[in-house]
């Protein structure tokens, strides 16, 4: 099978083009290098270096007519898109009604779409939350993700497109950009192996859902397996804060130091989580890495990566 991995030179989408390769599709990664980088692709992945947004990128997948195309190229950055909305929408929604558009002509069969798990429900009312909590997003991004995920559902009822969008929790590990608008484990990772202080905004207390990269990829590849379209949440199902995410990352790292703290930031969300139930049900999918050997193998991968050098 051909598979279209969107943004695949990236921190995710990478990790993505390895689980097709590894079972046995051949991989296209559509990247304008932004973000992404090639270092980051198996040999066996062919790079098209094009940007979403181009009429470029819409003739190449009409070219080369792949049977799935996963999304992954977005604008990521949540402050941004607070800063510039519009700039947030030309990526996340006229980029991929670009390739949408493109994707249906060409006779793509399966679109398989990263959405995001925290920044779409808000401030949850159950935890974790459920495919059928209602969706609140309170940023630019997440009202582009939410978008993504309506014209989905046109493209599927109008012309019969099946996608499945991966509502993902907060994903960490291997290859994640500690720089900009990073996940804290990557930003944590860098700073504690330059022997640089970390910082916690607030006291700490705010939850997050970890998800392993690698348990995220695996489910790109069981949802384009697996006959089922709709929002799927990928998450641990399990809530754990700032300070028990410092303990664990400066045990891995080999640093006895405590974390400094700093006022909180505002509108901050104090706790995400998301029902990996439906995953399991529809998908076969739960998650295989537990957050303490995910973040030893995260640590290793920045270690051997950057060794103790600041950035």
């Amino acid at each position: 099978m051909k598979v279209l991995v969107t943004g695949g030179a990236g921190f995710i989408g990478s990790h993505v083009c390895d689980a097709f390769v590894r079972a046995g599709h051949e991989v296209i990664a559509l990247d304008n290098l932004s973000s992404g980088k090639k270092e980051n692709l198996d040999p066996r992945v062919r790079l098209a270096v094009l940007d979403i947004q181009s009429p470029e990128a819409a003739q190449f997948i009409r070219s080369e007519r792949p049977q799935v195309m996963c999304h992954l190229a977005a604008q990521m950055d949540v402050r941004r898109s607070v800063e510039d909305p519009r700039f947030d929408a030309e990526a996340n929604i006229l980029g991929f009604l670009n390739l949408l558009e493109a994707a249906r002509v060409s006779g793509v069969q399966k679109v398989v779409f990263s959405s995001t798990g925290g920044a779409i429900y808000g401030e949850q009312d159950i935890y974790p939350a459920p495919e059928s909590h209602p969706t609140r997003p309170v940023s630019p991004y997440g009202v582009s993700k939410a978008s993504g995920e309506l014209y989905l559902g046109y493209y599927k009822a109008q012309y019969g497109l099946n996608y499945v969008a991966l509502r993902y929790a907060n994903v960490y590990g291997p290859r994640q950009n500690p720089h900009g608008e990073a996940g804290v484990v990557s930003i944590f990772c860098q700073r504690l192996l330059g022997a640089r202080e970390c910082t916690i905004y607030g006291e700490g207390k705010q939850t997050r859902d970890f998800v392993y990269v690698e348990d995220v990829a695996r489910a790109n590849l069981l949802a384009v397996e697996k006959d089922y379209s709709g929002a799927v949440n990928i998450g641990t199902g399990v809530e754990t804060d700032i300070n028990r995410l410092y303990t664990l990352l400066a045990q891995s790292a080999g640093v006895d130091k405590p974390a400094q703290h700093a006022p909180g930031r505002p509108g901050e969300q104090l706790r995400s989580c998301v029902d990996n139930a439906l995953a399991r049900k529809v998908l076969g999918w739960q998650p295989s890495v537990e957050l303490p050997e995910g973040l030893r193998r995260t640590v290793s991968f920045f270690r051997e990566h950057t060794g103790r050098q600041a950035d």
